[in-house]
């Protein structure tokens, strides 16, 4: 069972730092190249760059009331929730189907109480 993990490119887990602007402010983000393949993919299906979809989160969350405290485990866990939903089916893995496009209260409602 392991082997899948143990013998899986090792570049995956390594760590790479981006920077990026979020309202005019320098910041710096490290994250595995695995999470940043992910957010690449997120990012091109609503037509932007990963630096455009990260402020977008930045500022939705913001907007919603999240602490952002640790951003970059909100960063992994948006990638682990992407794939999660996509194995429901409730996010196409067609990826030229927006995400925007997605109905997200009708996914929201099917997910709710699933991890409590």
């Amino acid at each position: 069972m392991c082997e899948l993990f143990i013998k899986a490119d090792t570049r995956l887990w390594e760590s790479t730092t981006r920077s990026l602007r979020i309202d005019g402010m320098v910041t710096s983000v490290r994250l595995e190249n695995f999470f940043w393949a992910k957010l690449e993919e997120l990012a091109r299906r609503d037509s932007m760059n990963v630096a455009q979809l990260i402020t977008r989160l930045h500022h939705e969350s913001i907007d919603a009331g999240h602490d952002l405290g640790n951003f970059t485990s909100f960063l992994r866990v948006c990638c682990a929730r992407y794939l999660d939903l996509q194995l429901a089916g409730d996010i196409p893995t067609d990826t030229s189907r927006p995400i925007a496009s997605l109905n997200a209260p009708a996914i929201l409602g099917r997910e709710r109480g699933k991890y409590h």
